[in-house]
């Protein structure tokens, strides 16, 4: 079972897949008039929250593309950190992949546009209709690039 993260600070997608099926996904939200520490504080909590619930063997990450407001980088990068020690604690092997590894991963297209990856989430899962938030889809495209890439974890 893969824990798959699109970390962000006011949205955290998560997903979890095992065997190419989709467990559970969804949205860890904080809204911008918490104080910064009290945010990270709850995406922290609510992320231990899942690896208790579905006792995952690893985590997946999004890694931070380049992002052309430098604050809002800097604090998605302090929420990645954040997830990452999470992952660390609870004894998770931490993976982190880019947005091209990602796409080259599930579609064989380092320039897949959005449409394509969800796509190719929606039938490596053999699911009719591709559950929505966009953060939560992301994170099932994170896990699935894990799993893909390492084949021992499909049973």
């Amino acid at each position: 079972m893969i824990l798959g993260i699109d970390p962000g600070l006011a949205n955290v997608g998560w997903g979890v897949v095992e065997d190419y099926k989709l467990i559970g996904c969804g949205c860890v939200e904080t809204v911008s008039s918490m104080d910064l520490s009290d945010r990270l504080g709850r995406i922290y909590g609510e992320v231990e929250k899942l690896i208790k619930k579905y006792k995952p063997k690893a985590m997946a990450i999004e890694g931070l593309y380049f992002a052309k407001n430098v604050k809002s980088a800097i604090q998605v990068a302090e929420a990645m950190g954040v997830i990452k020690v999470c992952g660390v604690k609870n004894g998770l092997e931490v993976i982190e992949y880019t947005p091209l590894q990602i796409k080259m991963a599930l579609t064989g297209y380092g320039r897949a546009d959005k449409d394509q990856v969800e796509y190719m989430v929606k039938n490596l899962l053999g699911l009719d209709e591709i559950t929505k938030p966009d953060h939560a889809v992301d994170a099932v495209a994170v896990a699935l690039t894990h799993m893909t890439t390492n084949r021992e974890l499909v049973s």
